[in-house]
C-alpha cells in the first residue's frame, strides 16, 4: 500500500470514529408499501398512507413509478422504469421527490428519454440542474406580447399564416399529410437564428424515430436540437411525461432568456396513451372514453410556452403541437381540444395534398391569432389581402368549372391565382429565408409573373433564390431597391406592370 492510499484509508477511519462518537440510538419512522399486483404499465400498492399525486415511488428492486391514483386503501402508479425483477410483493418506499429531469447546455445535440437517460450511445451528460415536470405557467405580469417573428421556412406560413416566437401554433390533419414534415423543416429553418429547439416524439415507431434524427442530422439540426423519445415500444408512463420532459428544457433555457422552439409529436397519440393508463386504474370515462381532465393535462402544458417580458430575462418558448384528425374530423374531441388552447392552427387537407399542393395547408381553416403582430412590417405589408384574395381566387375558379363565359378582368385574377397557387408549392426539407419571402411577394404584387406559365414559376423562383444568396438588401430596404433587384435576377423573365 503506497502512501497515498495509507491517508485515504486513515481519513476514512477518522471520519467513521467521528460518526460513532456522535451517534445516538433513536427510533426512525419510514413508511413502506407492497406492490399487489403488476401489468400493462401500471402497478397498485398496499400501504403509503402519506402518498401524493405525481410523487416519485422507490421500488426495492430498482424500479421507479410515479403515483397516478389515490383510493381510500391502495395507491395506483404508472412505472417509469421497470425491471424483470419486479413482481408483487416487492417493498415500495416514497422518495419525497417530485419528477424531474436533467437540464442543462450539455443535452443539446442529445438524444434522451423523458427522464433524461441517453439513448445515443454516448455517455451521459454533466446536468447544470433538474427542471420539474410539472410547474406552473408563468403569470401574467411575467409575461410580453409575442412580438418577434419565427420563420419556418415555408412559404405559406411566413406569409399568410406567420408565427410569432412564444405562440402555439397547432398542426393538425390525417396522417400521412406532412404534419411532421412542416415540423421538421421549421427546425432545419432555425440555424444560425439562436433558437434552442426541443423535438419531442410520443409513441413514434423505431424506424420513425430514427429518420427524423437522421433527417435533423444531416441537415446539422442537430448542433442546436435536443430529441426527448418515449418510442412506441416504451412504458406508456414514459409516453406521459415526454412532452412535460420537453417543456422542462426548454424553460431552462427560456428562463435564462433564450428563445426556444419545442415541437410535440404528436399529442394525438399523448391522449390516447392517457386514457389508457386512465381506464387501466379505473378512472371514469367521458366523451370518447378519455377522463374528464384530458383538457386540463394539455392546457397545462401548453399554457407554459409563452414570451416573458425584459424583466423576467426575455426568453420565450414557442410550442407547435401536432394532433391528428381522422378523415378530416376536425370536430373530434382532442383536436377541438387543442384548438381552444393554442393561438391558432395550420391544416392539412387530404384532397389538397391528392392533387399535388404540397404542402397541403388548407388556407380557409388555417389562421394565426396573433402572429400577425410579430411579423416585419416589410412583409406584412406586401401580404395585405393577399390571403383573402386567394380564397376568393378559389371561389372564381370552382365557378368557372361551370363553363360559364368571364369577363377579362374575371379571367386575369383567375390567372394570377392560378400563378400564386403555383408560388405557394414548396418542397420538403426546404426552407426558404425570410429575404425570400419578401422578394416573391414583391414581384407578384408588383405583377411580375402576369403572363407567366404555370410551369414558368419554378424557373423564376430559383433564379430569385440564386439573385438573394448574393444580395446585401435586407428587410428593410425599400421596395424600389428590391424591385430593381428581382428585375435583374429575373432578367428575360415575366414582363413588369406598365
Amino acid at each position: 500500500m503506497n502512501s497515498t492510499d495509507a491517508e485515504a484509508l486513515a481519513d476514512l477511519v477518522d471520519k467513521q470514529s467521528a460518526w460513532l462518537d456522535h451517534y445516538q440510538p433513536g427510533l426512525r419512522v419510514t413508511e413502506q408499501g407492497t406492490v399487489v399486483t403488476i401489468g400493462d404499465g401500471i402497478t397498485w400498492i398496499m400501504g403509503l398512507p402519506s402518498a401524493a399525486i405525481d410523487d416519485i415511488l422507490i421500488f426495492a428492486d430498482g424500479s421507479r413509478a410515479m403515483v397516478f391514483d389515490l383510493n381510500r386503501d391502495r395507491v395506483g402508479a404508472i412505472l417509469l422504469y421497470e425491471t424483470e425483477a419486479l413482481t408483487s410483493g416487492t417493498l415500495v418506499h416514497l422518495s419525497k421527490n417530485a419528477p424531474s429531469i436533467p437540464v442543462g447546455d450539455a443535452f443539446i445535440g442529445r438524444v434522451v428519454d423523458p427522464l433524461g437517460t441517453p439513448l445515443d450511445g454516448i455517455p451521459a451528460p454533466v446536468p447544470a440542474g433538474r427542471g420539474g415536470l410539472e410547474r406552473a405557467s408563468p403569470p401574467i405580469i411575467a409575461r410580453d406580447f409575442v412580438h418577434d417573428p419565427l420563420y419556418t421556412g415555408i412559404k405559406i406560413i411566413d406569409t399568410l399564416i406567420p408565427i410569432g416566437k412564444g405562440q402555439r401554433q397547432l398542426l393538425i390533419g390525417d396522417e400521412g399529410l406532412g404534419r411532421s414534415s412542416i415540423a421538421i423543416d421549421t427546425v432545419i429553418n432555425q440555424k444560425d437564428k439562436n433558437v434552442v429547439c426541443i423535438y419531442v416524439l410520443i409513441g413514434q415507431k423505431r424506424s420513425t424515430v430514427v429518420n427524423t434524427i437522421e433527417t435533423l442530422k444531416n441537415a446539422g439540426a442537430m448542433d442546436y436540437t435536443v430529441c426527448v423519445v418515449a418510442e412506441a415500444s416504451a412504458l406508456p408512463g414514459l409516453q406521459y411525461i415526454a412532452p412535460f420532459a420537453g417543456c422542462a428544457l426548454a424553460e431552462y433555457w427560456m428562463a435564462q432568456g433564450r428563445d426556444t422552439l419545442v415541437i410535440y409529436d404528436d399529442l394525438s397519440t399523448h391522449a390516447r396513451t392517457y386514457r389508457e393508463l386512465s381506464l387501466l386504474l379505473r378512472r371514469p370515462p367521458g366523451r370518447e372514453a378519455y377522463p374528464g381532465d384530458i383538457f386540463f393535462v394539455h392546457a397545462r402544458l401548453l399554457e407554459r410556452s409563452t414570451c416573458l417580458n425584459a424583466e423576467n430575462g426575455g426568453g420565450s418558448m414557442t410550442a407547435m403541437p401536432i394532433v391528428e384528425t381522422q378523415q378530416g374530423e376536425i370536430a373530434a374531441y382532442i383536436p377541438t381540444n387543442l384548438i381552444s388552447i393554442t393561438d391558432g392552427q395550420i391544416y392539412l387537407d387530404a384532397n389538397l395534398f391528392v392533387s399535388g399542393f404540397r404542402p397541403a395547408i388548407d388556407i380557409a381553416k388555417s389562421v394565426s391569432r396573433i402572429g400577425g403582430k410579430a411579423q416585419h412590417l416589410s412583409i406584412s405589408n406586401q401580404a395585405g389581402r393577399m390571403k383573402l384574395d386567394y380564397l376568393q381566387f378559389l371561389e372564381l375558379e370552382a365557378f368557372s368549372r361551370f363553363g360559364q363565359r368571364l369577363e377579362a378582368s374575371m379571367e386575369a385574377r383567375i390567372q394570377r391565382g392560378r400563378v400564386l397557387r403555383e408560388i405557394l408549392k414548396q418542397e420538403r426539407l426546404s426552407p426558404l429565408s425570410s429575404l425570400f419571402q419578401l422578394a416573391w411577394l414583391i414581384a407578384f404584387n408588383e405583377h411580375l409573373f402576369d403572363q407567366a406559365r404555370p410551369e414558368e414559376i419554378k424557373d423564376f423562383l430559383a433564379r430569385m433564390k440564386k439573385g438573394i444568396s448574393d444580395t446585401t438588401l435586407t428587410l428593410n430596404s425599400s421596395p424600389d431597391q428590391w424591385l430593381q433587384a428581382i428585375g435583374d435576377w429575373l432578367g428575360t423573365g415575366p414582363n413588369p406592370r406598365p
